[in-house]
């Protein structure tokens, strides 16, 4: 199959990327580029064909990303063909300089720091990394930074507080390391600085789930003036694999155990979790990769347009209070205290 099909202009996952419930939509692209591939090298003209084809297509595609379940958008979000922080650095920035290094260890090639311009503003953009194929998946830790990861990140928003530029995070994350190194380094040292020194940042920040959301290691660069989620990302304190195994001991409880975390975007809006959702386009994000882009660019331009009319006393008040008042609607209100007892009463 062709990684693009003229049928659609989309890109298509390779068939070993393919999900369970994409093989309908991928039988009739196939249907499609075959007819479409005749009719382009004989005298056939098959447009009569091709049309209802078409229209069908972008039917059932709509049907099946509409209704995915908890799971299956888990599923989604972790596709190695979704856009990756290097596509939308590179399709969101006209310039774009990346900075190394965090001074005391190593450079963490799971988190991407530098200044991009964005149409006419500058802006320091923090990016979490997985890598495409094998070779950049194991290079960059499958997306799980070190401490030293976060470190970096630390260093260039302060950096960007210093130079008044707004701070853009792309969040794409299964967590935080968890190997023993990372660990002996300060791990839970090094998210719990950024979380603080986030809330303090006097600079606009707008942070966007643009696949996995992992636990601390996703929070690590989240705190947000405005949080963003694509409509096929996930954002959760843990896997559904590693609540699956924790509450039952079973694994293979994972779907479940992911309709029980609520993490799926509409659940996240609904919560409170997110500011927005923003609606990828029919097919998801790995079937329309540039349009993706695209539309994050857009939004994030419009949230950074209102942020920066907000005195900063302002904004560090909102975000402070955005943040502390998630989860209130879960929360047991303390007992009344007895009244005191009036005179005369023992």
């Amino acid at each position: 199959m062709s990684d693009r099909t003229p049928a659609t202009g989309t890109r298509v996952t390779k068939p070993h990327e393919l999900l369970d419930f994409e093989k309908p939509i991928a039988e009739l692209e196939s249907k499609i580029f075959e007819l479409e591939s005749l009719s382009k090298n004989t005298s056939l003209n098959l447009n009569g064909e091709i049309g209802p084809l078409r229209e069908r297509l972008g039917k059932l595609t709509g049907d099946v990303f509409r209704s995915l379940s908890p799971w299956q958008e888990v599923q989604v979000a972790r596709l190695a063909s979704r856009p990756l922080a290097t596509d939308y650095i590179e399709g969101m920035c006209e310039e774009w300089m990346e900075f190394h290094g965090d001074r005391l260890f190593r450079d963490d090639p799971a988190v991407w720091t530098g200044v991009g311009r964005i149409g006419d503003r500058r802006v320091l953009i923090v990016a979490h990394q997985k890598g495409r194929d094998t070779k950049e998946k194991i290079k960059c830790h499958f997306g799980c930074a070190h401490p030293e990861g976060y470190r970096k990140a630390l260093r260039r928003m302060r950096l960007a507080e210093k130079l008044g530029i707004p701070i853009v995070t792309l969040i794409n994350t299964p967590g935080a390391y968890p190997g023993i190194g990372a660990e002996e380094r300060g791990q839970a040292w090094a998210i719990a600085e950024n979380l603080e020194a986030m809330f303090t940042l006097r600079v606009p920040i707008v942070s966007i789930v643009i696949g996995e959301g992992g636990s601390g290691g996703a929070l690590g660069i989240g705190i947000g003036d405005r949080v963003l989620i694509l409509q096929h990302a996930y954002y959760s304190v843990i896997s559904p694999e590693g609540c699956a195994a924790i509450l039952w001991s079973d694994a293979k409880r994972a779907p479940e155990a992911a309709s029980a975390l609520r993490l799926s975007s509409r659940d996240l809006l609904g919560l409170g979790v997110v500011d927005e959702v923003v609606e990828e386009p029919g097919g998801a994000a790995h079937r329309h990769a540039a349009e993706t882009v695209a539309l994050v660019r857009t939004r994030v331009l419009h949230h950074l347009d209102e942020l920066e009319r907000v005195p900063i006393a302002d904004l560090l008040e909102r975000r402070y209070r955005k943040f502390r008042a998630m989860g209130s609607e879960f929360t047991t209100p303390p007992p009344t205290p007895p009244a005191p007892p009036s005179e005369g009463q023992a």
